[in-house]
């Protein structure tokens, strides 16, 4: 899949065929989320990629809105430092999107569907990764083959129009 094809069939895919996604396309994403910018190449984060079917569904419960994580094929725990002041929080956060996206997109191009879920009970999350108590885990990226099919441009966007989004010159 080429670059344009893979941002616009990129969605959130919550329901995920039984299908494994293969190691050497697994580590390809991974790749990806190694190589993103980040602020003074800080790069704050630590992957932690779970696969095993008990974990992924324990994994589930750090959120109400994590139940796809039970189904998926892979997620991967993004760690990364709470940060300090305001300036340094701002950049994690900034860059963990960056690196989230750059994974995202990655996945796309290999068929792979994915979904983010927040983390909201940060102990269960900690005694099931093993992080350490300076970190937090900040997001979930769950991965699979689509339930409905293979992944393809998503033709009816929900987005506000172009026109409505882009200024030019000011606002």
């Amino acid at each position: 899949m080429e670059t344009w094809t893979a941002i616009k069939s990129r969605k959130n895919v919550r329901q995920y065929s039984t299908e494994p996604i293969p190691s050497s396309d697994l580590n390809q994403v991974l790749e990806a989320a190694r190589r993103a910018p980040s602020a003074r190449n800080a790069q704050w984060w630590d992957l932690v990629v779970v696969t095993d079917r008990s974990q992924l569904e324990a994994l589930s419960k750090v959120w109400a809105g994590a139940g796809h994580v039970a189904g998926s094929q892979a997620t991967i725990a993004v760690i990364a430092p709470p940060g300090g002041d305001d300036l340094e929080r701002s950049m994690i956060q900034y860059d963990l999107g960056q690196m989230t996206m750059q994974l995202m997109i990655t996945a796309a191009d290999l068929g792979i569907g994915t979904a983010h879920a927040a983390v909201e009970d940060q102990d269960l999350a900690r005694s099931l990764l093993g992080f350490p108590e300076n970190r937090v885990c900040a997001w979930l990226i769950a991965m699979g083959y689509p339930a409905d099919g293979p992944l393809s441009p998503v033709e009816e966007l929900n987005r506000r129009d172009f026109e409505d989004v882009v200024h030019r010159d000011t606002f």
